[in-house]
């Protein structure tokens, strides 16, 4: 089930909410918010509902170790090491098997070895990458002690299986949402219900007006590249760059603001990155769910920037490898990666010494994060490199891409808006008639595509 679709908006959203407000203790709530999270997973595959729960029950039961053995040095690492390891083979497993197998074979041959690798039929679960980091995340917190465990089954139940940020975050942590569903029985409901159906529907509108129009132009003629001239080259780099933002942070806005509805405030995942003023400010705009994960369970834990400057670079490297790694089984997100985690390493040996205007800060470092963009989204390197090498060194000029005349008009408005408007948090979210209507005519809009077509995918269901 998709947030853009009919049935999520006219039958599962509406039911959920009706009925989350008619209920009247907390532990009601959990175990309602549990089983509707599991109905709309269910939608994508019954069985792996399953493998869901599975990794909840056992980074449930680990907690309650953490309770009970609370002065037990040894045991209390058993309940680290058995559910992360747990979660991890997870992730080998079901995104990680076949690419290693195939990497495997690939070299065996070059090594001229006969092998016979098999190759499995291995279906990547929708969100596994997601609530695998919010069970991981709750288990490392306990065992720091920055949280403490909680008993409820159905708390915890919930927290995972939350609808609103099940498939594509943001990554949320137990900690960042605890004060909440404690108080779920009795939330601010007035106070963030009109935030909420503003985000959601700004949301919608990103996704469904910008993201997918930019879409239904580049799509086609990045799946044919090599026809592509030098302004093809560019207009789809661009358009790709704006799709990514104005989906994902759509997607971001709509969970945030279902969140809200339910009286859940789930963290802010973007900040204007395409304002950045270098790398390392866009990663402290971009997915910052996942930034602050992987800063503070892998960077950090790695050794940060406490021991001289090798190991510092070598932790920036080692981080962004498995940044990439994390978003898709394949080499060219390990490249992108790799790319970031140089231009961080590289920026971090300049320091602040650019004496540039801020502007020119600015689309400088969105010009590193284009190219970055063009490993991300190619399904190859053949691919990136011939996109690459028609926008900065084999120059021509040949067939304009069809609809071109639609894509400029919309570049300009998604680069108007992302390089220099507010973002959905800097809003007010407090609107006068005539802006509340220009909303929901928009909306309206959104619903009636929806309703008159095949809903698209968010683009971070497949990573």
């Amino acid at each position: 089930m998709l947030f853009n679709s009919v049935g999520f908006l006219v039958l599962f959203l509406p039911i959920t909410y009706f009925v989350f407000w008619h209920l009247t203790t907390r532990s009601q709530r959990y175990v309602w918010l549990t089983l509707t999270g599991y109905l709309f997973y269910s939608f994508w595959s019954v069985k792996f509902c399953a493998l869901m729960a599975l990794s909840t029950a056992v980074s449930y039961i680990a907690g309650l170790g953490f309770l009970k053995w609370d002065d037990d040095p040894y045991r209390r690492k058993l309940c680290l090491i058995i559910p992360v390891t747990f979660d991890l083979l997870l992730l080998a497993v079901f995104k990680y098997a076949n690419f290693t197998l195939s990497n495997f074979e690939s070299l065996s041959q070059a090594l001229g070895w006969q092998l016979a690798v098999p190759h499995y039929d291995i279906v990547l679960p929708v969100g596994i990458s997601f609530y695998t980091f919010h069970t991981i995340t709750y288990i490392v917190d306990c065992h720091r002690r920055v949280i403490t465990p909680t008993r409820d089954v159905f708390e915890f139940s919930c927290y995972v299986s939350l609808f609103s940020q099940l498939v594509a975050g943001p990554i949320v942590r137990f900690r960042e949402i605890e004060k909440d569903l404690e108080h779920i029985g009795h939330p601010d409901r007035d106070g963030l219900l009109g935030r909420g159906w503003s985000m959601f529907a700004i949301g919608m509108i990103k996704k469904v007006l910008i993201a997918d129009t930019i879409a239904t132009i580049i799509d086609p003629a990045l799946r044919d590249w090599r026809a592509l001239d030098t302004p093809g080259a560019w207009l789809c780099s661009l358009g790709y760059a704006y799709q990514l933002y104005f989906d994902f942070s759509g997607y971001s806005d709509m969970a945030v603001g279902l969140g809200m509805m339910f009286g859940l405030r789930l963290p802010q995942n973007f900040n204007s990155p395409y304002q950045a003023l270098g790398i390392g400010d866009f990663w402290r705009r971009w997915h910052i769910s996942l930034s602050s994960v992987l800063r503070d369970y892998l960077y950090i834990p790695l050794g940060g920037n406490r021991f001289g400057e090798f190991q510092t670079h070598r932790n920036l490297i080692v981080t962004m490898l498995l940044g990439g790694l994390w978003h898709g089984a394949g080499w060219t997100f390990i490249v992108w990666g790799g790319y970031h985690g140089a231009l961080l390493s590289v920026e971090r040996l300049l320091g602040k010494r650019t004496l540039l205007p801020a502007q020119f800060q600015k689309a400088g470092t969105f010009l590193l994060i284009l190219i970055g963009w063009v490993f991300f989204r190619a399904e190859n390197f053949e691919m990136a490199w011939g996109i690459l090498g028609r926008m900065f060194v084999n120059f021509h000029i040949g067939t304009a891409i069809p609809s071109a005349a639609t894509l400029v008009p919309m570049l300009l408005i998604a680069g108007g808006f992302s390089h220099f408007g507010p973002n959905t948090f800097q809003l007010k979210h407090d609107w006068d008639v005539r802006q509340s209507l220009g909303w929901a005519v928009l909306f309206a809009v959104c619903v009636l595509i929806v309703y008159g077509g095949k809903p698209s995918p968010f683009l971070y269901f497949q990573f």
